[in-house]
């Protein structure tokens, strides 16, 4: 005790550990953290309002970890708090998807004292064999930086550490807590200077070496065309990719993943590519490119509808956050952001065939058809055209996920789904978290996209979004289970079946005031129409749900391609 209390003299201005871990969180963007109480987390909650921070407070460690992914994705970082053992690891499945999409998640875990741990006591929460270190060794792999705050002198420097790598990295970074390193002294003058959050530059030697490979591969080409994917988001090269897509005029098309990367009311944007699950003429177009500028591309099967690109990489030019690959040749170390920067500075408007040009127009044989039947091919066009500048729309893996490829949206749509770990549920958590960054960025609609089988998996946390005020517009499509499994296998079989639910009754189970909340049943083509034309509907005043009537067999083409897909691939011996 002596020696605790002769350090913290020494401290020019000493603050509390879960003050100073905090104080950093507000000050990287974070204004409002997710969790759920446990007690070995309860002193250190105490600090958020101290902080400026707003306790979240989802009903389960799993949704406030989805909602932490969603709210990241808006914001560009987040935190999520739980408490040892019970709760990180009903979270863990949730901070996976975040570490597989790149997503920047801090998660701070309540630990039991060092004391606790370092006498192997039998507490509650443990395995009952003395090991608490079991539990952060699996969040491991499963997080870039892992900091262990147990003692007051490095705390600190772990703190700053895990928080700059979460952001620069883009992925989920743990932090331990213990109970009795909440209230431990640090230095609080190291507060009074920002972190460091700039990217290292690249050797400018090397650098330059590998702009002049790109720009002479890009000056020799005929056909060329970009493609834009989910790492130019996560890897925050979205200035300097709108800034090469602008200049060079060169048709420009987006992976699934990477939807709302690009201004798509851009004239050279040619919409979503996707192998054969591509947008009308796209396919086309880009596999007779001479040259493909890939930015920030994940070649993941529902990604590229079953692994069906055709894009050789003798004409590819692939740039990351890490490296650069010209055809065959990687050049490691070289981060894309000043290369596509320094292209960008030294061409002119290039020429290159123009691509397609990809509408909200309704297709010829649903706009001519008399039917009534909301399917998929009518549908998302028509959404495309009562969406608005700066919606944030969620899809859920599944039909959504698929169905977005055929919507052109208006400038600065923020686009959030979970394609590459596809967790069925995701999408419902992640719109809390959005909605709750929007109403902090002061973004007026937030539009989620679900099945009702997914949601189903998470609906509680619209408990959370009633609570918080916010006002998300919840599309809920109807169509008898799992779609996206039925399609992959066993379309009539029970185990893709669900229990029918009321959903427009669920608002008011979760105390949603009839004033402060609306809700609907769509199941004609001409009662969406309605709704849409409805401009209180529309301006989102406050939370709404729409069951929204599919038949169950209905599904976008480029799902049907994939599923398709990966039906023979799980049958491959």
């Amino acid at each position: 005790m002596a020696t605790t209390d002769l350090r913290t003299a020494e401290l020019e201005r000493p603050v509390d550990v879960a003050e100073y871990l905090f104080t950093r969180l507000r000050a990287v963007g974070v204004q409002s953290v997710h969790g759920v109480p446990g007690d070995f987390n309860l002193v250190a909650l105490d600090y958020l309002p101290k902080c400026g921070l707003q306790w979240v407070g989802s009903v389960n460690e799993l949704n406030a970890g989805y909602a932490a992914d969603g709210y990241a994705r808006v914001k560009g970082i987040s935190a999520v708090v739980t408490t040892f053992g019970v709760g990180e690891l009903s979270a863990v499945n949730a901070l996976a998807g975040s570490y597989s999409e790149y997503v920047p998640v801090i998660h701070i875990v309540g630990m039991p004292s060092t004391l606790s741990q370092a006498n192997g006591m039998l507490l509650h929460h443990t395995l009952g064999n003395g090991d608490f270190n079991v539990f952060t060794n699996m969040s491991r792999n499963i997080s870039c930086s892992v900091s262990i705050l147990n003692d007051p002198s490095t705390a600190a420097t772990l703190i700053d550490s895990a928080i700059r790598e979460c952001y620069l990295k883009s992925r989920p970074v743990y932090i331990t807590l213990p109970t009795d390193m909440v209230q431990k002294k640090v230095e609080g003058t190291r507060l009074e200077k920002p972190l460091d959050l700039k990217f290292p530059k690249n050797d400018v030697e090397k650098e330059d070496y590998v702009v002049d490979v790109v720009l002479k591969s890009l000056t020799a080409a005929k056909s060329p065309v970009i493609i834009v994917d989910a790492c130019a988001i996560r890897h925050r090269a979205l200035d300097e990719t709108h800034e090469l897509v602008v200049k060079s005029g060169l048709p420009t098309f987006v992976a699934p993943m990477g939807k709302g990367a690009v201004d798509e009311t851009l004239p050279n944007f040619g919409g979503v590519y996707a192998g054969d699950g591509s947008n009308p003429g796209v396919r086309e177009r880009v596999e007779s490119a001479d040259l493909v500028l890939s930015i920030g591309a994940i070649k993941s099967d529902f990604n590229t509808a079953g692994f069906t690109y055709r894009i050789s990489q003798l004409n590819t030019i692939d740039f990351h956050s890490n490296y650069v690959k010209v055809r065959y040749s990687e050049y490691p170390g070289v981060r894309m952001n000043g290369v596509l920067s320094k292209v960008t500075s030294k061409i002119g408007q290039l020429n290159s065939p123009k691509g397609p040009s990809p509408s909200n127009k309704i297709p010829h044989a649903e706009a001519q058809s008399d039917s009534q039947i909301i399917n998929h091919a009518w549908f998302w066009p028509r959404m495309g055209q009562w969406l608005r500048e700066k919606d944030i729309v969620i899809t859920e893996t599944g039909t959504s996920n698929f169905g977005i490829f055929d919507t052109r949206f208006p400038k600065d749509v923020t686009a959030i789904s979970q394609v590459l770990w596809g967790s069925i549920g995701y999408a419902t958590g992640a719109c809390a978290g959005a909605a709750l960054a929007a109403k902090e960025l002061e973004v007026k609609r937030t539009i989620l996209f679900t099945g009702d089988g997914s949601f189903q998996l998470t609906v509680q946390e619209v408990s959370t979004m009633i609570r918080h005020g916010l006002n998300p517009i919840l599309f809920v499509i109807c169509n008898d289970g799992f779609t996206i499994e039925r399609l992959i296998h066993g379309m009539d079989a029970t185990y893709n079946d669900i229990q029918p639910w009321k959903f427009t009754e669920l608002l008011s189970t979760f105390g949603a005031k009839p004033d402060q909340m609306k809700t609907y049943q769509i199941k004609t083509r001409n009662e969406l129409d309605q709704l849409f034309a409805d401009e209180n509907f529309s301006s989102a005043p406050y939370i709404q749900l729409v069951e929204l009537y599919m038949p169950k067999e209905d599904a976008p083409a480029a799902l049907r391609l994939t599923a398709e897909a990966s039906a023979r691939l799980n049958a491959k011996q």
